[in-house]
């Protein structure tokens, strides 16, 4: 992918893009959350992001965070409509034995976070977020070539041009470099449902 057709939403002090990687470090006090269960909203994490109109993609990227050593920190990708409006997939560093992956979803200012414990042995992952229309799907991969699903869900204000792309933050006092590479956009991986025919509407 051309990542000069990405643009910063809150560009960080400290980043670098040479030969396909981007470099990101973290600044602490940073996060993305709205509302649910903590009682705050935070709004200024770092996101490279890319827009557009098309309404069936796919979008794979790996993100390497061996160097995290400090809970919450996280990378990982995004769709960011709005501060109150966004979706973000990421493994979350807990303790030297276990990190959270996870996914938050924030319509109209509120968010849920769903998350399945790994070892805190792996350091990379690739994400895959897929797109139908205002419908998301996002699968991680260990090898990057199987894919797990991880997530799907609606964005209430997805419906036409989006922005979606890669984060990294640091919500406690920490720091941390968060690499990506291998970025790429495809026709949609995330095929049409066949099986069930929806209910008959009244």
């Amino acid at each position: 992918m051309d990542l000069t057709l990405f643009k910063w939403t809150r560009e960080p002090k400290k980043h670098s893009i040479a030969d396909g990687v981007l470099e990101i470090v973290t600044e602490p006090h940073t996060d993305l959350w709205q509302n649910t269960y903590y009682h705050f909203c935070n709004d200024n994490a770092p996101l490279l992001l890319m827009e557009t109109e098309e309404k069936f993609f796919s979008f794979t990227v790996k993100a390497d965070f061996r160097a995290s050593g400090h809970r919450f920190d996280q990378c990982g990708v995004a769709v960011y409509l709005d501060g109150k409006n966004w979706l973000k997939a990421a493994v979350e560093y807990e303790t030297e034995k276990f990190g959270h992956l996870g996914s938050v979803v924030t319509n109209d200012g509120y968010s849920d976070w769903a998350t399945a414990e790994i070892d805190a042995s792996i350091r990379e992952i690739w994400y895959r977020l897929s797109r139908r229309e205002d419908d998301f799907c996002v699968e991680c991969s260990f090898d990057g070539i199987a894919f797990h699903q991880m997530r799907i869900c609606h964005l209430k204000k997805a419906a036409g041009r989006i922005a979606f792309g890669v984060y990294a933050c640091s919500p406690e006092d920490s720091s941390f470099a968060a690499k990506f590479s291998e970025f790429d956009l495809s026709e949609c991986k995330w095929k049409a449902h066949v099986g069930q025919p929806p209910d008959p509407k009244n």
